[in-house]
């Protein structure tokens, strides 16, 4: 599965390919450890070897297995970075494993490509385990490890296709989606309540099987299917929510989260600042520094304290509070950009003063901010 993740997980680096580190989670270990039990009572009735050499089989397929998973990932990134997407890491964990990526697919074509060629790849090593064990000794340890090398590339190529986030098929879907309706975003709402679907169908099929055939599920059955099941749902929502703030994030414009301030200087008096605020049909007010940058912004509820009496003798200075350098955006940005220069902007104080052509136009606040992306 391929995932935009910026940040770089924690785990045993194994090395780099195309630029980006293959790194090996702390819950593969555990992964490792359940798919060798798991695993060990079939080479057991397959081969009839003793107790110790079909554990040391069963972890030798299962360290196969994560090699397919790991041809898996690498399609992605390879393919991603001829596309000019560049791959972040590579990493193998409890699930599998996923490749994430500093940046967003360009195209709805580069999006599908990247997501294709992981099942893909795992669909050809099917093939080729499956030639090779039947040109294999009938009966022996290697045919074994090769028929279920044919049997595992073939399920997880063909189970990441279906069509639902976070799973590959479900990125293809997004990208279907984006490329009809031209809305990255609704593609991603689309296909990540598909994976809601996938994730409550995963579990429900792993019950009903069982019970179709006349017998309870196991165990250990209905313990991989929930905690799969769950990974899915968290997935799927994940990308569901990704989208509606994406699409937030869009709409994002000064008039959606500014309030619309009118700037008085330093030396101005509470009273000069109150009728600058009538005048201008506005309830913020920005102090402004001799050179004429933001410098404070008037506390409403200090300012409401003060009777009309003594409003005239009071400065502004003495109900507000300062902004320091850097609490400043362009009124005239939107979107993204918008986000990004509020994001930095905010890292200096939770209220930034907004100015378009020079002149203060608006105070924001990163509770207005997130209200707004709130979905």
């Amino acid at each position: 599965m391929s995932t935009p993740r910026p940040a770089r997980p924690s785990g045993w680096v194994l090395g780099h390919v195309a630029g980006a580190p293959v790194v090996l989670a702390p819950s593969w270990l555990l992964a490792v450890l359940v798919l060798t039990l798991l695993f060990a009572p079939s080479v057991q009735a397959s081969t009839g070897l003793p107790p110790a050499a079909t554990y040391a089989v069963a972890g030798v397929f299962v360290v196969l297995l994560f090699g397919s998973v790991l041809v898996h990932e690498l399609a992605h990134g390879l393919v991603a970075r001829a596309r000019g997407q560049q791959p972040h890491a590579f990493v193998l964990t409890l699930m599998g494993g996923h490749t994430t990526f500093g940046g967003l697919a360009p195209t709805p074509a580069t999006a599908a490509l990247v997501a294709a060629v992981g099942p893909v790849a795992n669909l050809v090593l099917a093939g080729g385990f499956l030639l090779a064990a039947n040109a294999a000794t009938t009966g022996s340890v290697l045919e074994v490890l090769l028929w279920a090398g044919a049997a595992a590339n073939g399920f997880v190529g063909a189970f990441n296709l279906v069509p639902g986030l976070p799973l590959d098929g479900g990125r293809i879907l997004e990208a279907a989606v984006w490329a009809l309706t031209r809305d990255r975003h609704r593609g991603a709402v689309v296909a990540g309540w598909t994976g809601r679907l996938v994730a409550v169908g995963v579990l429900v099929v792993a019950l009903a099987v069982p019970f179709l055939e006349g017998r309870p599920p196991s165990l250990v059955t209905v313990a991989w299917s929930a905690l799969l099941g769950a990974f899915l749902w968290s997935g799927a929502s994940a990308a569901v929510r990704g989208g509606r703030t994406g699409r937030a994030v869009d709409a994002l414009t000064l008039g959606a989260v500014g309030r619309p301030a009118v700037a008085v200087p330093a030396t101005a008096s509470l009273a000069d600042a109150r009728a600058a605020a009538r005048e201008a049909g506005v309830e913020e007010v920005v102090v402004t520094a001799p050179d004429g940058r933001p410098a404070a912004y008037v506390d409403r509820e200090a300012a409401g304290r003060v009777p009309d009496a003594l409003a005239g003798t009071t400065t502004v200075a003495a109900v507000a509070t300062p902004l320091p350098v850097g609490a400043l955006v362009d009124g005239t940005l939107a979107g993204e950009p918008l986000l990004a220069a509020l994001g930095a902007a905010t890292a200096h104080a939770p209220v930034v003063a907004a100015v378009v052509d020079g002149r203060v136009v608006a105070l924001v606040r990163t509770v207005d901010v997130l209200a707004a992306l709130r979905v």
